[in-house]
């Protein structure tokens, strides 16, 4: 018998999923969670901000400025990520 997916959801461990955004970032979580369309939108969002990152950064002279912002913006995109995967988890196991 194959699991559900809200069974799979229920039996990782949320903070497991939550560290894993964050540490080595960019939805790894979302691996561990089997939740392939979250890590996919993190995917490209992550692929967005580089290329804007490196279009915007054509046209400044101020590089240290540049590398603060995209390190800030991967920061914010792992943190958000790490409180959904850990808040779908309670979410799924409330339900139940």
């Amino acid at each position: 018998m194959t699991p559900t997916k809200d069974q799979v959801l229920a039996a990782s461990a949320g903070w497991v999923a939550a560290v894993l955004n964050v540490v080595p970032g960019l939805g790894a979580g979302y691996l561990y969670q089997r939740r392939w369309k979250s890590y996919w939108i993190t995917s490209l969002v992550a692929t967005a901000w580089f290329v804007a990152g490196a279009v915007l950064g054509q046209k400044s002279d101020v590089e240290t400025t540049n590398q603060l912002v995209g390190l800030i913006g991967l920061v914010v995109l792992a943190v958000i990520t790490s409180a959904e995967a850990g808040l779908a988890v309670k979410a799924v196991r409330q339900n139940n």
